[in-house]
């Protein structure tokens, strides 16, 4: 009897030292999985972008592979390490040190357009910031103009100009819900300039909203994307 305590006993130190033993292998097998999963999630995004530029120079578009993985990797740690600066920053409503950490961040986006425009032509930097930001600028614009009746070219050109600045905000952030946040922030800009040069944009969107029912009537409802 004794020695059948003495063997469970021993069976259930060795269980838990294995189970504690075990504990930081799970921890370590976990990051590793958490990073290969990123690894695969931004070499996704990578060969999407590359797929839209049709790059047909092999050289030049493994720089540009390089350059976007190595520019994904570097926005996720800057954000690792300066969030809750700015969190903390804007809480105090220090204006001061939430413009000096960002400082580091407006050098990592030049950093990165100065080498995509070593490869490529203007018009293929515009291709990746789209597609950085989802095609937000595009999206938003043909629905503003939609939605929006009478519009001027120079209306029109200031709705672009103020998306266009969104997504050079946007492409730094950090998560697709950090990018639509800056995005809904410059369509207020946007409404603000358009309600001040005569139109009523909450008008607009009521009527629209109208005309879509009455389309949805006819069976021939149309929705523009947001």
């Amino acid at each position: 009897m004794k020695n059948s305590f003495l063997t469970i006993a021993a069976l259930l130190l060795a269980l838990s030292t294995s189970a504690a033993q075990g504990k930081p292998v799970s921890t370590h097998s976990s990051s590793e999985q958490i990073e290969a999963n990123y690894t695969r999630a931004i070499e996704r995004r990578t060969a999407d972008i590359l797929k839209a530029l049709v790059l047909s120079d092999t050289n030049r578009a493994a720089r540009v592979h390089d350059t976007l993985l190595a520019q994904w990797r570097a926005l996720r740690a800057w954000h690792d390490a300066n969030d809750a600066k700015l969190k903390q920053a804007a809480r105090a409503g220090d204006t001061k040190a939430i413009a000096q950490v960002r400082a580091s961040l407006k050098s990592l986006h030049h950093d990165f357009l100065s080498k995509l425009s070593a490869d490529l032509t203007p018009a293929q930097v515009e291709t990746v910031k789209d597609k950085m930001t989802y095609g937000t600028v595009e999206v938003t614009y043909r629905a503003y103009c939609e939605i929006v009746p009478g519009l001027a070219a120079g209306d029109k050109a200031e709705i672009l100009k103020l998306l266009k600045r969104a997504r050079e905000e946007a492409m730094d952030c950090g998560s697709a819900k950090e990018k639509a946040v800056v995005f809904k922030r410059y369509k207020g800009r946007i409404n603000n300039y358009l309600n001040a040069h005569g139109f009523n944009v909450a008008q607009a969107y009521k009527e629209w909203g109208e005309r879509q029912k009455l389309k949805a009537a006819a069976g021939g409802a149309h929705t523009p994307a947001k």
